[in-house]
């Protein structure tokens, strides 16, 4: 006869219940799906503070449906009297130059970046008093300042300008990639396929996939740009708004150096265009950051009409003489996700307690990748107070934009 003693059978019960604890464990402690700069960045984060985390993105990091997708994006921090977005970028600028040297790579090219004003615009006197205060680099330059500084520009609409010598252009594509090459060749899991969306009524406790595969996680962050609407379209359906946008490279004249850096900086312009100098010899890169009409990340073509063309091509002109005549390199469609206003989204969903929303870029997010990361991952361990701003109970239905 087999004697099982009391100290036998409380080890047996300890061992059931280990058990059990284990098989009701979720498989990852936060499951992010998106793999776009705020997903992306947002990962690295959670990972730094010992999470488990998995990576879920339909087509791969920064994809070109994506708005993260695309060779370069513009890095400032001058943002009129937001403090805070001065200070996200900045804080940022520190992180994406930490990126570069981790994976060798130029992915940061400091070129300056030129904020030109118009007649009666007050924003560069709020826009100098905030850099002042956070002790950022700049220059304030009077209309015969620009005009020896910077010859290759019209200048007839601009009376001064803020440039700021230590900001510039950021390989946006190219960043993305490499951020989530580095955590995955560290152990990160990165699944390339798409999500259902969830339907869960208070707590979502797994995600499918497409070919049903069932992901379990403690929290969840959708992170999907563009796509949010579709996800979730009782709730964001009317509250981010993904636009086409156009974006143009032009040749300039052969030997023809004010096109490129160190005499071409990135620059905004007062009729809400902007710019980045040619990089990697693709081209100088145009583009108007006006709203474009709306767009389906999935289906939209992702071809200029001529007629758009030719719109460009006279702004171009009148802005930069030289290249009256420059041919067009290269085109890009690629697409902003608005929030009303320009604020981001970073907060919990209205009614699932566990799961966290991160988008509204709203055309000038993807620099601010790193703080935006840093920030969810905050919210989501308990550390880090909301900020208003950043609320879904924040987001208006009318688009009127005021965060540039």
């Amino acid at each position: 006869m087999k004697i099982v003693t009391r100290r036998a059978v409380m080890q047996g019960l300890a061992t059931v219940s280990a058990t059990n604890a284990s098989a009701q464990r979720p498989a990852y402690d936060v499951a992010v799906i998106g793999a776009g700069v705020f997903g992306a960045w947002t990962t690295h984060h959670l990972r730094r503070a010992g999470k488990r985390v998995l990576l879920i993105d339909s087509y791969g990091p920064a994809s070109s449906r994506a708005s993260s997708g695309g060779e370069s994006r513009v890095i400032r921090c001058a943002y009129g009297a937001d403090e805070i977005y001065s200070r996200f970028a900045h804080q940022s600028l520190t992180q994406w130059k930490d990126l570069a040297r981790r994976v060798n790579t130029p992915l940061f090219q400091q070129v300056g970046v030129l904020h030109m004003g118009g007649r009666g615009d007050h924003s560069l006197k709020a826009t100098a008093a905030v850099l002042s205060k956070l002790a950022i680099p700049h220059q304030i330059l009077n209309q015969s300042e620009l005009v020896k500084r910077f010859p290759q520009f019209s200048l007839t609409d601009t009376e001064q300008a803020i440039f700021e010598p230590e900001s510039g252009a950021l390989m946006a594509r190219q960043s993305v990639r490499l951020l989530v090459q580095e955590m995955s060749q560290q152990g990160l899991e990165v699944i390339l396929e798409p999500v259902q969306p969830p339907s869960a009524k208070s707590r979502l406790d797994a995600v499918k996939t497409a070919s049903g595969r069932t992901i379990s996680a403690g929290a969840f962050v959708f992170a999907c740009g563009p796509w949010l609407p579709k996800v979730f379209p009782a709730e964001l359906g009317n509250r981010i708004f993904p636009t086409r946008q156009e974006m143009y490279f032009f040749g300039a004249p052969a030997g023809d150096r004010r096109f490129t850096s160190p005499a071409m900086p990135c620059w905004i312009a007062p009729d809400n265009m902007y710019g980045i100098p040619d990089l990697e010899n693709r081209g100088f890169k145009i583009a108007d950051d006006d709203h474009g009409p709306p767009i389906d990340p999935d289906s939209a073509d992702r071809l200029i009409p001529k007629e758009n063309l030719a719109a460009m091509r006279k702004r171009l002109a009148a802005r930069f003489p030289a290249m009256k005549h420059a041919p067009l390199l290269e085109s890009r469609v690629c697409q902003y996700e608005n929030s009303a206003n320009g604020d981001f989204l970073l907060d919990k969903h209205p009614t699932m307690d566990n799961v966290w929303l991160a988008g509204g870029g709203s055309g000038h997010g993807f620099k601010h990748g790193p703080a935006v990361g840093e920030y969810l991952a905050a919210r989501i361990l308990g550390s880090q107070p909301p900020e208003p701003r950043f609320s879904f109970s924040s987001k208006g239905t009318v688009q009127k934009r005021s965060v540039y």
